[in-house]
């Protein structure tokens, strides 16, 4: 397993540090993401193009047996079709595994995809607690409000300290109160009305 590390042209705006893991988009709202997944050598689209050409391989020679007079090669044919296709299928389930960390102004957004199954939790950055779960390599514990998400599945184990590391340092940095215009409180201009 491995990460799409990026290294972005962005830096955040109170220090020039690169991030590893994370990219910086300054486009409208500036923010931080970190996309983790699992590193396939092929997309679900070729594992359906690769079982279908192996489908079309066996049943040529399965045929052609039967044509010969050997009529149990094509049982054993379709039995090693099946046995191919469920692990294939296996595979694309868990193919597109990701871990999404999105840091906006305000928001810390974590969303983790394992199969069909997508856990989301939202944290106030300010609020968010980063530590190892049980010992330094161990999956990366985000927790704040209540709420906790273990990320860092698709890192390997010696990199996931430079990753905690990282979100760390991001959001210690990071303007996490958005700029909102104050809004007029009614009861304090009663007040003053008075």
């Amino acid at each position: 397993m491995s990460v799409t590390m990026s290294h972005p042209s962005i830096a955040l705006a109170t220090t020039a540090r690169p991030l590893r893991f994370g990219a910086e988009s300054g486009a409208g709202e500036h923010t931080v993401q970190w996309l983790l997944r699992r590193n396939c050598s092929a997309t679900p689209r070729q594992v359906m193009g690769f079982y279908a050409s192996l489908s079309l391989v066996s049943a040529a020679i399965g045929a052609f047996f039967w044509a010969q007079g050997a009529t149990l090669v094509v049982p054993f044919a379709t039995l090693e079709i099946i046995a191919v296709g469920l692990a294939l299928l296996v595979y694309t389930r868990h193919a597109a595994d990701s871990e999404r960390i999105s840091l906006r102004p305000g928001r810390l957004t974590v969303e983790r995809t394992l199969g069909r199954r997508v856990e989301r939790a939202e944290f106030a950055p300010a609020w968010v607690r980063v530590e190892p779960e049980h010992g330094e390599r161990s999956l990366i514990e985000l927790s704040g409000q209540g709420q906790r998400i273990a990320v860092g599945r698709f890192v390997r184990p010696e990199l996931r300290r430079q990753l905690a590391e990282e979100l760390r340092w991001t959001l210690r940095r990071w303007p996490w109160t958005p700029a909102q215009p104050q809004a007029a409180d009614p009861e304090s201009q009663d007040k003053s009305e008075n």
